[in-house]
């Protein structure tokens, strides 16, 4: 049975009630303190290889200036997309927050923009473990497909076995990375030089000094590095639906992540190029380790126990990135938004063919590409993208709704994902000028997923999906007071 809606061209079907039974997520398999690993395991990558690349765009005056506007937008959105999590606890996340605020196009384009950057980090994150492997030596690799290989099966194999085991699985390697982390900064903050922080000369850039090596235009450039401490922190709310009490731990989850990956970025940010000197690691795909042998004059154990412990970071965050495709891949696909066929659950409630499509797509473009630079640009120019479009979510339900349910209330209101909006437009614009050809592939993608909207999904929603259902209050409520 298909019915039109009339404030937005799109028709609804009212599915069977087997559709859904065929479509469900396990309950209850993670609290806060598992939602809060989960945060910092999307994220705890950025920490061990990336951010040092702003270096060498901005010098450690333009990274950190960078690092903290970037440190300002990710926890006021963080604020904003507790309160839509706790109100509306959905799988569809982001795109169901915008989905209600923004009506059926909004919430598909923050959706899709979503998925291209969970589909694609991981396909980038592969090739840094790729690289990493190759670097330690280990199994005797010349190539990273193998690697790329035995991670997507491994990993998405844990994943189909059960969401609550992959959350423990996930917590544990976490909680190594997070190890890593602790041991370098006692290591090497011994060998803290403030002088070694503003290493790098100064060019003729506009506004060039010192702190600012490569002038102000250093600062916009190093924004997409900036994002990498804090990159995908925002997917916590993807396991909404199986939360203990979602209400309550989606909340406590995502700010308490968020509180811990501030805390990481700025020792990494102090303590790293305060040792070992910004010039001496701004090249490095393996930071860490490099900044250990540049303070201390050579190898040592604490370098390779980093090297090797760190490998726990891309790990885990390849590992939990994973987990956030496959949720919000599943939400649209249930809705209606994707083909249907790709939200069937198994028999241990995980969305099998959500984890396993997009896995091999990463994996081909790993293996052909090799190149985790333009990968995670790809990711970054979706996310950025996504956030602009989830802040102003929070701000039009605000206004639009303000009796809605929330259990959690931004602090600052609308003031506070305002700021975060603001900022979320400056990062779009730097990861265009910063990767051109990424910001053009990630429209082409954009473009091509809102041809298949509105040449044929959007006749085909499924209208007692839970995110639509949601929608469909909102929609009821405001033809009554009309």
């Amino acid at each position: 049975m298909s019915t039109p809606h009339h404030r937005e061209n799109v028709e609804y079907q009212t599915v069977e009630s087997s559709y859904l039974e065929q479509r469900q997520l396990r309950g209850g398999a993670a609290g806060w303190v598992l939602l809060a690993g989960l945060g910092v395991a999307y994220v705890i990558s950025g920490d061990f290889a990336g951010w040092n690349f702003g270096l060498l765009e901005g010098g450690w005056g333009g990274l950190l200036i960078a690092t903290v506007l970037m440190a300002v937008m990710y926890t006021c959105m963080v604020f904003g997309l507790a309160e839509m999590a706790s109100a509306m606890p959905v799988a569809g996340a982001g795109y169901g927050f915008a989905r209600r605020a923004l009506g059926p196009t909004g919430g598909f384009a923050t959706g899709t923009a979503i998925l291209i950057e969970y589909a694609i980090a991981p396909a980038a994150i592969a090739v840094f473990i790729g690289g990493y492997v190759e670097s330690l030596g280990l199994f005797g690799l010349t190539s990273g497909w193998p690697v790329f290989l035995a991670c997507y099966l491994i990993f998405i194999g844990v994943h189909l076995w059960g969401v609550g085991e992959a959350l423990r699985v996930m917590f544990v390697i976490t909680g190594i990375a997070v190890v890593a982390l602790v041991v370098f900064v006692i290591g090497m903050i011994g060998k803290f030089d403030a002088d070694n922080l503003l290493d790098i000369a100064p060019t003729d850039a506009a506004g060039a000094s010192t702190f600012l090596p490569y002038g102000v235009a250093g600062v916009l450039a190093a924004f997409v590095y900036g994002i990498w401490f804090f990159l995908a922190v925002e997917g916590v709310p993807l396991a909404a639906e199986e939360a203990s009490n979602p209400r309550r731990d989606l909340p406590r989850g995502i700010v308490a992540a968020m509180a811990a990956l501030l805390v990481f970025a700025a020792l990494m940010l102090v303590v790293a190029p305060g040792a070992a000197g910004s010039s001496k690691i701004a090249e490095s795909d393996n930071p860490l380790p490099d900044a250990i042998r540049a303070a201390y004059g050579g190898d040592n154990f604490l370098a390779q126990f980093v090297n090797y412990v760190g490998l726990a970071g891309l790990v885990a965050s390849f590992f939990s990135i994973i987990y956030a495709y496959s949720r919000q891949l599943f939400a649209l696909s249930r809705a209606g938004y994707l083909p249907r066929w790709l939200s069937r659950t198994g028999r241990r409630k995980t969305p099998y063919l959500a984890l396993i499509v997009p896995g091999t797509i990463g994996f081909v473009l790993a293996t052909a590409t090799m190149d985790g630079a333009l990968l995670i640009n790809i990711a970054v120019f979706g996310a950025t993208v996504s956030y602009v479009l989830l802040n102003v979510s929070h701000i039009v339900l605000r206004v639009r709704e303000p009796n809605l349910e929330r259990p959690y209330r931004t602090p600052g209101g609308v003031v506070t994902t305002g700021v975060a909006a603001v900022l979320a437009v400056a990062a779009v614009i730097a990861t265009f000028f910063v990767d051109e050809k990424a910001a053009a592939i990630t429209a082409g993608i954009l473009v091509i997923a809102l041809g298949y909207f509105f040449f044929y999904s959007r006749h085909h929603l499924v209208a007692n999906a839970p995110e639509e259902e949601f929608a469909a209050v909102r929609q009821a409520e405001s033809e009554l007071a009309d």
